[in-house]
């Protein structure tokens, strides 16, 4: 039985950190917002119209019958199912933390560019998004990416690992969210991540290994842009 992965079809957003997890796992699915009439279906789940219980926004995961949606809550079900996340509960339970805690940070990287509101066009709040995003390089950026460092520094099974010394769900989202970052603030990442070698090399790590290689590759792989959660705007760059 395939996966049926809802998310938004042309931007990577949330949904991208599912896909990584399907494609680390070799786990058949489709993108259905990116087929025909896939994007109408999907609005449908959201409505009610097909499920007892809705998913409030994408991306949401169908597994039969069964519709898992949150970011993080996805990823705990195909954590457990696919070999993506400890067996053990302290171990498994570690990395849904992890994974919250990167959900905490894309909400900031969202906010730099839409620090009012997300309905708003970005030139409508340019000067709010600025002051945030000198904020975020400033204090938040270092905070987040220092945290995540040293959670891999002190992993006495292997510090390229965030979890023990395999690939976890959370090495995979925490490389999406550094490449993430890369595009968005070229120019600060270079000066932060001379600051971080463990995230670089879980980047690097995490982008040789043989399926996600292909898959970054592939068409599969919707391109950073200027729609999505991590977007590049020179005078946010500082």
């Amino acid at each position: 039985m395939r996966y049926e992965l809802f998310y938004w079809p042309s931007i990577q957003g949330r949904g991208e950190f599912v896909r990584l997890a399907l494609e680390e796992a070799g786990a058949p699915y489709v993108d259905v917002a990116r087929t025909k009439a896939g994007e109408k279906r999907m609005l449908a789940l959201m409505d009610g119209d097909a499920t007892r219980f809705p998913p409030f926004a994408p991306p949401f995961l169908k597994n039969g019958r069964q519709i898992i949606g949150q970011t993080a809550n996805i990823l705990l079900f195909l954590g457990a199912r696919h070999g993506l996340a400890p067996r053990a509960d302290a171990g498994r339970l570690w990395t849904h933390q992890l994974q919250l805690t990167l959900a905490d940070l894309v909400a900031e990287v969202h906010d730099t560019h839409h620090p009012i509101a997300a309905g708003l066009y970005y030139e409508d709040q340019r000067p709010e998004a600025k002051h945030r995003a000198a904020d975020f390089i400033a204090h938040r950026l270092p905070k987040f990416l220092g945290y995540f460092e040293g959670v891999l520094a002190a992993n006495p099974r292997d510090s390229a690992h965030l979890v023990g010394g395999r690939t976890t769900y959370a090495d995979l989202s925490l490389f999406q969210v550094v490449a993430g970052l890369e595009y968005a603030f070229p120019k600060a990442m270079k000066r932060v991540g001379r600051r971080h070698p463990h995230l670089m090399t879980l980047r690097k790590h995490v982008a040789a290994r043989p399926r996600i290689a292909a898959y970054l590759a592939s068409a599969r792989r919707i391109p950073f842009n200027q729609e999505g959660i991590f977007r590049q705007y020179e005078e946010l760059d500082r």
